[in-house]
């Protein structure tokens, strides 16, 4: 599914109405049905129960007075509060208010703090709030009684379902422009809006809705549209089928490089990250005195002691061995758990241009380009690089904060730039292909926000690429995947206690979900 800025949605909006004659009246009364209908939903089971919708001047708070009317046709007890003047109201929101006004629906102009506190009085014994007070159009920062009456909102401990938007939300980057609505639901029209997909955004919007209201599909699907949202339907379509007589070598050959001393379980994370994503063979390369100790750890993977360094990590002599052994395998995996010492860093920094197939970069693997990703573009094949927003900054010489504030901007731009495919890790994990297209992931949760997650998804992403699916897919595959298999666990060991080989252990019910 298509994701939209604030902008790009105005433009469908705008076609839908010029190119295809859809009368804008049309679509709003399609709006307010979709929100009337969520709002059934919610309430069934509740004795008596009485609807407050809060509209503002615009577009958005026409959509509020239609979902007022379909209340009151409901037989729900319904008022509506506009905050401003009825003079005000021009265009298609003035026709719906001419309507609600012509059947007697009650609408109470706020224009003053006396009112509104009237109006507060009236939320605070309500069964439901409707908020169709500011819409995605909204750059500003929530000032004067717009402001006040979401205060009010935010103080009612009601539940509240948001037309298209959280009044007070930043469409494009989920940034609330100072005060808020928190929402219960929110029913979003045609596509969703980036800012209810990134955090903090998705907390404000609570659970979302993507509601039909008739937009044309060739809007909905344009290919100019390059943000997209992640879901399952996309992952099977990816996902490779297993040959009735396929065997361990046609089913893929992994080769990782990770570990050092206290870092072993990084090794063993992206390992079984990989075996357990369908490939048919993986070789791990450790340092050589570590070997035995992964020779205990793990059963079904291959080992291969390589020379080190006096830190127990890998050193320059380990390339000729390491050289040999990539030319038998389909994707070189690098950098969980590998250490900083300035004697392995120099040994990625040779791989990473001499190794021509397949490679997926990770943690330690990445921080040696600190301020040097430039390095990144002179790889003569396919490279998928996870930082986490920390590692990524490290990369650019940014501060996390700046990341985190411009999440797809950042991972696009190094994508495009140095032509790799990149995976930003969070809430929300961001994946960006090469020619500019993104997708949000749509699975996890905050039980994954510990030691090893990141480890294995290097496994999991090597795995498809050593299956065959092309990175940037792989990429995609991987992340849903990773995050399914997080959800999947959570629902066994909960938030607080959920580690890192939980997921190995959830992943085959994860692939049984998507096949």
């Amino acid at each position: 599914m298509k994701v939209v800025t604030a902008g790009q949605m105005k433009e469908i909006d705008r076609k839908a109405v010029k190119d295809f004659s859809i009368p804008g009246v049309i679509l709003m009364e399609n709006a307010g049905i979709q929100v009337a209908q969520k709002v059934r939903e919610m309430l069934k089971g509740v004795n008596n129960p009485n609807v407050c919708v809060i509209s503002g001047k615009g577009n958005n708070g026409g959509d509020g007075f239609v979902t007022a009317r379909h209340l009151r046709k409901a037989g729900i007890e319904t008022v509506t509060f506009l905050i401003g003047r009825k003079r005000e109201i021009k265009g298609d929101a003035r026709t719906n208010l001419n309507i609600v006004s012509r059947l007697d629906l009650p609408v109470v102009e706020v224009s003053n703090h006396g009112i509104l506190r009237k109006m507060k009085a009236k939320l605070e014994s309500c069964s439901l709030i409707v908020d169709a007070i500011v819409g995605t159009g909204a750059k500003e920062r929530m000032k004067g009684l717009v402001a006040d009456a979401i205060s009010a909102v935010v103080e009612c401990d009601r539940p509240v379902v948001c037309v298209d938007i959280p009044s007070g939300l930043d469409a494009d980057n989920g940034v609330p422009l100072g005060v808020c609505v928190r929402g219960t639901e929110t029913v979003t029209f045609g596509l969703p809006k980036v800012g209810l997909l990134l955090y903090p955004g998705a907390d404000f919007a609570g659970n979302v809705t993507v509601a039909d209201i008739g937009l044309p599909d060739n809007l909905l699907m344009d290919k100019k549209l390059s943000l997209n949202l992640l879901e399952g339907k996309e992952v099977t379509a990816l996902l490779p089928a297993r040959p009735s007589n396929a065997h361990k070598g046609t089913m893929g050959h992994v080769f990782i490089l990770s570990g050092s001393c206290g870092y072993t379980g990084a090794a063993v994370l992206t390992s079984m990250g990989a075996l357990r994503s369908g490939c048919g063979l993986v070789t791990l390369g450790v340092p050589r005195t570590l070997n035995t100790i992964f020779e205990v750890k793990l059963t079904e993977v291959i080992t291969k002691p390589l020379p080190e360094t006096e830190a127990t990590t890998f050193g320059l002599e380990a390339e000729d061995e390491i050289i040999d052994i990539v030319d038998q395998v389909d994707v070189l995996a690098i950098g969980p758990g590998l250490g900083r010492h300035p004697e392995t860093g120099a040994l990625i920094r040779k791989l990473v241009v001499t190794v021509t197939k397949p490679m997926v970069i990770d943690a330690d693997g990445l921080n040696v380009f600190e301020r040097d990703v430039s390095l990144l573009s002179k790889r003569q094949a396919p490279t998928v690089i996870t930082p986490h927003p920390g590692e990524m900054g490290r990369l650019l010489g940014v501060p996390t904060s700046e990341i985190q504030a411009n999440r797809i901007k950042f991972a696009r731009d190094v994508a495009v730039k140095h032509k790799i495919v990149v995976v930003l890790k969070g809430a929300g994990t961001i994946v960006a292909g090469v020619d500019g297209s993104v997708f949000i992931n749509s699975t996890g949760n905050p039980g994954m926000a510990t030691a090893g997650m990141g480890d294995v998804l290097t496994g999991i992403v090597s795995s498809l690429i050593s299956r065959g699916l092309e990175p940037f897919d792989a990429a995609k595959t991987g992340v849903y995947l990773h995050g399914l298999a997080g959800d999947v666990a959570v629902s066994a060991k909960g938030e607080e206690s959920l580690i890192a080989t939980d997921l190995l252990d959830s992943l085959p019910r994860a692939f049984s979900q998507v096949h």
